[in-house]
C-alpha cells in the first residue's frame, strides 16, 4: 500500500497491527488499547464501533479473537477512508466494514438489537467545555461537536441486542454523568475499572461495561496504574499485563 502525503502507517504489537494516521490530525492514544483490552466479547459476537477512527479498536479485537465480525462507523470521511485502508492492510476485509455514518442519523440497512457488543472511545469533552483542539479532525475526536456521550449511549442501545454488551472508555470526571445515562438507556453498568497514570495521582479514565435490559449489580475492579514511578512513561507490570505486551515498552502518548 502506498504511503500518501501526509500520512504515517503505524504498527502495534511487534507489526500485526498496522494502522494508517495523519502526520499531524489525530491520532489514536492509550485509550483505545485500554478499552479493547477490557472489553470481554465472545468470540462468535457481532461487534460495532462507534466513532471508529482510524479503525483501530476493531483491527485489535479481531487480533484478540474478541468478536468474529465487525462494523466500524465513523463520520468523517477522511478518517473512514483511512480506516478502509488500514483494514485491507491488515488483510482484514472479510471481517471488519467500515461505514461512513453519523451515530445520531444510522443507515437503515442496520437493524435494532442486530449486534451482540458496542464498543465506544468518544470525544471525552462537551463542545463548550474549553478551547477547541486545532483542526477539524482532531477537534471532532476529542469535542463533542458531532454527537454527545448521550447520541452514543443512545446508538449502542439500538443496535444492542437484549443482554448485549458495552464497552466505553471516558474520563473519569465524568463517570456520574456517564452511569446515568447509561441506565437511561437501559444499559446497566455491570463493571468498571479506573484508570491512573501513576500512583497516588487520581484517576484520568474510567473502563465501564454494560449490559442491555441487565438487572443492578456492579463489580468495581482494582484500579490500573498506567505508569512506573521515576521510570518516564514505562508502564507498570499490571498494565503491561492487561495489554500483552513486554514491560518496557510504551503506550502511544496522548
Amino acid at each position: 500500500m502506498a504511503n500518501l502525503s501526509g500520512e504515517s502507517i503505524d504498527s502495534l504489537y511487534a507489526g500485526e497491527v498496522r494502522v494508517v494516521q495523519p502526520r499531524h490530525g489525530y491520532r489514536f492514544s492509550a485509550d483505545p488499547l485500554l478499552l479493547c483490552a477490557f472489553a470481554r466479547i465472545p468470540a462468535g459476537a457481532r461487534v460495532a464501533d462507534l466513532g471508529t477512527g482510524s479503525g483501530v479498536i476493531p483491527l485489535l479485537l479481531a487480533r484478540s479473537g474478541k468478536g468474529r465480525q465487525f462494523v466500524g462507523f465513523e463520520v468523517r470521511a477522511d478518517a473512514a477512508e483511512r480506516a478502509v485502508r488500514s483494514v485491507a492492510l491488515n488483510g482484514r476485509a472479510d471481517e471488519i466494514r467500515i461505514v461512513c455514518a453519523d451515530v445520531r442519523s444510522l443507515p437503515e440497512e442496520f437493524r435494532a438489537g442486530s449486534f451482540a457488543a458496542v464498543v465506544v472511545n468518544p470525544p471525552y469533552r462537551p463542545a463548550a467545555s474549553g478551547r477547541v483542539a486545532p483542526g477539524e479532525e482532531r477537534g471532532a475526536a476529542r469535542f463533542e461537536l458531532t454527537g454527545g456521550l448521550v447520541d452514543f449511549l443512545r446508538a449502542a442501545a439500538f443496535l444492542l441486542a437484549e443482554g448485549g454488551r458495552f464497552f466505553i472508555v471516558h474520563l473519569a470526571e465524568r463517570l456520574a454523568e456517564l452511569l446515568d445515562e447509561m441506565r437511561t438507556f437501559r444499559i446497566e453498568p455491570k463493571r468498571l475499572r479506573l484508570v491512573h497514570s501513576r500512583g497516588g495521582e487520581g484517576a484520568r479514565l474510567v473502563l465501564v461495561e454494560g449490559r442491555k435490559g441487565a438487572r443492578p449489580g456492579v463489580e468495581v475492579e482494582a484500579p490500573l496504574i498506567l505508569y512506573r514511578e521515576g521510570n518516564g512513561r514505562s508502564y507498570t507490570e499490571a498494565a503491561a499485563a492487561l495489554l500483552g505486551v513486554a514491560v518496557p515498552d510504551r503506550l502511544p502518548e496522548n
